[in-house]
């Protein structure tokens, strides 16, 4: 009986040589299951760890986490993955921006463990969710958080940073400590990502980072306790552990990041699907299960929370090669980088300023992304209930309204997320129960 590409072979089969193994024909896709020849494979591995770096390693530059130590868990994480999911799912784990404010303020003091011990719980509660979407399908997931809702809290995360980016956060980072620098690293990252074609232009914010990082050098602006911290490091070791401490407070604080991470889990495995023309449903479970795990497995040993990337599935739609092989090879070559001191040190001489103009247009960017999820999904704002869900929802979050009670406290994205949750799914009650439902808006034909 002949394959076809929607029924893959088993689960644990070894991966199939796609034709000669040397290229890809027009029209043709490298499935999850196939491969090209390991030289080849070998090539997109590193794509693909070239294609995540610039996001995972801005993370924990941003938390004051272990660069090298974020570095070696998403590549843990990944192969965890893999694992999980039977290779079906081709996705990389890299550190999620979701957790970037939350963990900020859950070590307010300096100390990442609570941080630590908020991803580990985190990762503990998505991986309930992985097990009981596994069992019970995840159509229930559409329910709670439809469109209106995943793009209101994908949204206010971004804003919720801003201040971050520009400094006004009193971490002495960002824009207002280095400005030059920070504007021409922007400067770069703009203009990489128009003057250049596919792969390259995928890498503007490292390449902002690493114009950036030169510029500080020439006019002598980087950390001499970094560059100092960098000539001691050695090549060849482990990376920096940290234990998790646990605190209520910072759980209250990181917990509402799981949201985020369900829906960016549920996109990305919807986009793998239609880009490979398989079901992948029944899968859904086990990618949430795959990445709980790996953030709480990071969040143990000081690393940042993880998410599956879409800059790898980027990557995937430009070559057309879905092989889960080549992921297998990305999360190796992230264990090997984070097993180099020397990596790790380099990454904390990034200045501030140059911080301060990456994250600019990366917080930019996830705001402007809650924006998209709304255009695909088509969400009709003359309903006041999407309206007032998403308005209310911004400002809770750019504001970053808090919410103090004895030693706990939540901030703006906690209650961003809370407050999208509860009007649009209180609102939607009432006018059903009024009978003042709207009906849907209809747009006016253009040729009339």
């Amino acid at each position: 009986m002949t394959q076809t590409p929607t029924e893959p072979r088993s689960r644990w089969a070894p991966w199939s040589l796609h034709g000669d193994g040397r290229s890809v024909r027009p029209g043709d896709v490298v499935h999850p299951d196939e491969r090209l020849s390991w030289p080849r494979t070998l090539g997109v591995g590193v794509q693909h760890v070239v294609a995540m770096f610039g996001a995972t390693f801005t993370v924990p530059l941003i938390t004051g986490f272990p660069p090298a130590t974020t570095i070696f868990f998403s590549g843990i994480g990944t192969l965890l993955f893999l694992l999980l999911t039977g290779n079906r799912l081709p996705s990389y784990l890299g550190s999620s921006f979701a957790f970037i404010a939350p963990v900020l303020a859950a070590k307010a003091g300096g100390d990442i463990g609570p941080a630590l011990g908020g991803i580990v719980v985190a990762g503990v509660a998505l991986a309930v969710v992985g097990v009981v979407v596994q069992l019970a399908g995840a159509h229930w997931i559409d329910a709670l958080m439809p469109p209106v809702v995943t793009g209101a809290i994908v949204a206010l995360i971004g804003l919720n940073l801003a201040p971050v980016a520009w400094g006004g956060d009193g971490s002495g980072t960002g824009v207002r400590a280095q400005p030059l620098i920070a504007v021409i690293t922007l400067a770069v990252i703009l203009l990489t990502t128009v003057a250049f074609r596919g792969f390259l232009a995928r890498l503007s914010i490292l390449v902002g980072v690493a114009v950036g990082w030169l510029l500080a050098a020439v006019l002598g602006d980087l950390d001499p306790k970094a560059v100092d911290g960098l000539r001691e490091a050695a090549w060849v070791g482990l990376p920096e552990f940290h234990a998790p401490q646990f605190s209520l407070r910072a759980v209250v604080l990181v917990i509402p990041v799981i949201l985020v991470l369900i829906a960016e889990n549920a996109g990305h495995v919807k986009a793998v699907a239609a880009m490979t023309g398989r079901n992948l449903d029944r899968d859904m479970g086990r990618a949430f299960l795959g990445d709980g795990l790996a953030t709480m497995i990071a969040g143990s040993g000081g690393g940042s929370g993880t998410t599956t990337y879409a800059e790898n599935i980027g990557v995937m739609a430009a070559t057309r090669v879905y092989s889960t092989a080549a992921y297998w090879v990305a999360g190796v070559a992230a264990v090997l980088l984070g097993l180099s001191p020397k990596f790790g040190a380099l990454i904390l001489t990034v200045p501030a300023g140059v911080l301060g103009g990456a994250t600019t247009a990366l917080y930019g960017l996830i705001a402007v992304l809650g924006a998209r999820i709304w255009i695909e999904s088509r969400v009709d704002f003359h309903n006041p209930v999407n309206l007032m869900t998403a308005a209310v929802a911004l400002i809770v979050g750019a504001a970053n309204y808090t919410l103090t009670a004895d030693d706990l406290s939540f901030n703006g994205i906690a209650l961003g997320t809370a407050a999208a949750l509860v009007i649009y799914h209180g609102m939607r009650l009432i006018a059903h129960l009024r009978g003042t439902t709207p009906k849907p808006h209809q747009a006016p034909d253009p040729n009339l």
